[in-house]
């Protein structure tokens, strides 16, 4: 097994206080679609190559595994806020804890916070005026009930946190471009009442039947850190498309039949 050290994207913020990135899946160790970096323990990959890679992410970023945490996602919306506590309890309550969740928030120093995705859009904030962050798993079934919003909204409960004092970064995800969906995916968004004029175009379906839509995820979701209160320039967009992208996993792209594929981690770290 052979030592790499994970590439990363970087994001550019206005503190010092955090560290926002997303891994790339060059780096590590991990084979087949899985290579070479990946960390996510649920998507099927080797769990010696998972934990050579989670401890050389790690000693990058000078943090002790047990303060790396992410979710078992399940594309719902529930949200953990993780406290000193939690690192005095046993690794089956630390995992149970975990288990089922789609968003994680901290205001807990050399703790990084982080999403799995594939496609699916991470959103991560930052309360710069108490010191607390948030990462959020917005897939399209995430996005359609306002996980976002509702993180927010959970920060606000538990930091007083104003959203006018927040930044937040949308990371790498799956474009508007390469986001076809169907007709029953749009309806569920209508539904919900997101303005689809603004976030959904029109193309000739992939199977050369018709049309379906395609929709904007990133948008979908920069909409609801704006309705929540936080500011325009304060929102950071990336532009990366993961499914062309091929620095970054893509389930869409990847996953064929019974295979699998790695997953992008997402995170936030305090100092």
């Amino acid at each position: 097994m052979t030592k790499s050290e994970p590439i990363l994207h970087l994001y550019n913020l206005d503190s010092d206080n955090v560290m926002a990135f997303s891994t790339t899946r060059h780096g590590g160790v991990s084979k087949g679609n899985y290579g070479e970096f990946n960390i996510n323990p649920y998507s099927g990959d080797d769990i010696e190559d998972v934990e050579a890679n989670k401890k050389s992410l790690c000693q990058l970023l000078g943090i002790d595994e047990d303060h790396l945490l992410m979710g078992h996602q399940i594309h719902k919306t529930e949200i953990r806020q993780i406290g000193k506590e939690f690192f005095l309890l046993s690794p089956e309550t630390k995992r149970m804890i975990l288990d089922g969740i789609d968003a994680i928030i901290t205001d807990i120093p050399g703790t990084c916070i982080g999403i799995s995705t594939a496609d699916c859009i991470p959103v991560m904030l930052f309360d710069y005026a108490h010191k607390a962050i948030a990462a959020i798993h917005a897939g399209w079934r995430g996005t359609v009930v306002r996980i976002v919003e509702k993180a927010i909204q959970k920060m606000q409960e538990l930091y007083a946190t104003a959203p006018e004092q927040c930044e937040a970064v949308i990371g790498p995800g799956i474009s508007q471009q390469s986001f076809e969906v169907g007709w029953e995916v749009y309806k569920a968004f209508e539904e919900a009442g997101f303005p689809m004029q603004d976030v959904t175009v029109e193309m000739p379906s992939s199977d050369g039947n018709g049309t379906r839509p395609h929709l904007d995820l990133k948008e979908i979701n920069r909409l609801q850190l704006l309705s929540a209160g936080i500011l325009p320039e304060n929102i950071s967009v990336s532009t990366i498309d993961t499914y062309t992208d091929t620095r970054f996993f893509s389930a869409r792209r990847e996953q064929k039949g019974t295979e699998k594929c790695g997953r992008i981690l997402s995170g936030f770290i305090l100092s």
